[in-house]
């Protein structure tokens, strides 16, 4: 009875271990998808993934991949095209610069950021531009406003004018509303990345010594290549003009910013009409906003005023340039306080041209009020 047993349990034991060895043969005879497999039907996109489909097709065909060559050279035809990961930063060695830009109007002005196009402006070069549908055109500078990060492209004759992008507005927005970046990062065309508006209000350092005010924080993915494209709202809008990233590595970190849209609504007319934005100012030059802060001085510092300047006719006083005697300092302007050049600027900005600004000017101790017109300063730092 033993014998028959231990029999029996080595029996089922061997059964279960071939059992056990040939399972996946067995699948692999019963089961093996040797066909093409019937399509699963997934049903409607949600109402999400909709607005952003349509978001993306209303928009892309007004998006460009924009190209600026320092200077002709016929090597650079040898090189390795810069499809997949060669950002605009890193090709700036080569004399040329990538970056995006977007139709503006249906004359054929493009919008992208100055800092895309300068090599070609300053070193005789040339700028091309690949429009959605692929087709390659030559384009022209009409201006650029590097105090802002912003320049207009004039396209060459096209096949078929893309549409503009519809244009919205920065003075409502809200931290946390939907926001969408269209872009060439890293050379690969017409990404869509989303996120959020992580903040408002932001202060962006720009050429000429100046500071923008009002910058636009995302966390839409930005990175090189993406620079002088749209950022958008969720109705497909232009919110703002995406100009740089904050990141150790070079690449996105979460925390890009963009142009408001108001600014470069304002400016992009003026550099269609004039070839240059006239910049409202008062006619000073700030110092150093490290050096006073050393000093212990709270306001901007009149560094140097400009002769016929609005800010010398109403008798503004700068450094001594030979004692180094400190003259006057802007402690306030149309009832806010000026704790430094940006506070200055955002007041100066929002009056506009040939408008009335009421300082507050500190000279030995003593405070008194300074009324003045802006005036067209774009040569100045403000």
């Amino acid at each position: 009875m033993p014998d028959r047993f231990v029999r029996i349990a080595l029996g089922v034991t061997l059964g279960l271990l071939i059992a056990f060895v040939a399972q996946p043969y067995i699948l692999a005879f019963l089961y093996s998808a040797d066909a093409p497999r019937s399509v699963t039907a997934r049903g409607d996109l949600s109402a999400a993934e909709k607005t952003t489909v349509d978001l993306f097709a209303r928009a892309a065909p007004s998006v460009v991949h924009v190209f600026a060559q320092a200077a002709a050279q016929g090597r650079a035809l040898m090189e390795p095209d810069d499809e997949f990961g060669q950002g605009e930063q890193q090709q700036q060695g080569s004399g040329t610069q990538t970056g995006t830009g977007f139709v503006w109007d249906a004359a054929g002005h493009v919008v992208t950021n100055n800092h895309v196009v300068e090599a070609a402006t300053k070193g005789g070069g040339s700028i091309s531009v690949r429009l959605a549908s692929g087709e390659v055109v030559g384009a022209r500078v009409v201006g650029t406003a590097p105090s802002y990060d912003l320049a207009v492209l004039q396209l060459g004759r096209v096949a078929k004018m893309p549409p503009p992008l519809a244009v919205g507005t920065s003075a409502d927005l809200k931290v946390g509303q939907s926001a969408f970046a269209i872009g060439n990062p890293f050379g690969l065309d017409h990404t869509l990345t989303t996120g959020v508006i992580s903040a408002l209000q932001r202060r962006l350092p720009t050429q000429e010594g100046r500071e923008l005010s009002g910058v636009i924080q995302t966390d839409a993915a930005i990175n090189p290549g993406n620079s002088g494209g749209p950022l958008l709202d969720s109705a497909g809008r232009l919110i703002g003009v995406n100009t740089a990233i904050f990141s150790p590595s070079g690449a996105s970190a979460g925390i890009g910013f963009a142009v408001p849209v108001d600014v470069v609504n304002r400016v992009v007319p003026d550099l269609i009409k004039n070839g240059r934005v006239r910049n409202p100012g008062i006619g000073i030059i700030a110092g150093q906003e490290a050096t006073a802060a050393r000093l212990g001085i709270d306001g901007v510092v009149v560094l140097r005023v400009l002769p016929g300047s609005p800010a010398a006719q109403a008798g503004l006083r700068g450094v001594d340039p030979r004692s180094g005697t400190i003259g006057d300092v802007i402690v306030g302007a149309n009832g806010r306080p000026v704790h430094r050049l940006s506070d200055l600027t955002a007041v100066v900005e929002e009056a506009g041209l040939d408008r009335p600004v009421t300082l507050l000017v500190e000279r030995d101790g003593r405070v008194r009020t300074v009324r003045l017109n802006t005036a067209d300063v774009a040569q100045t730092r403000l």
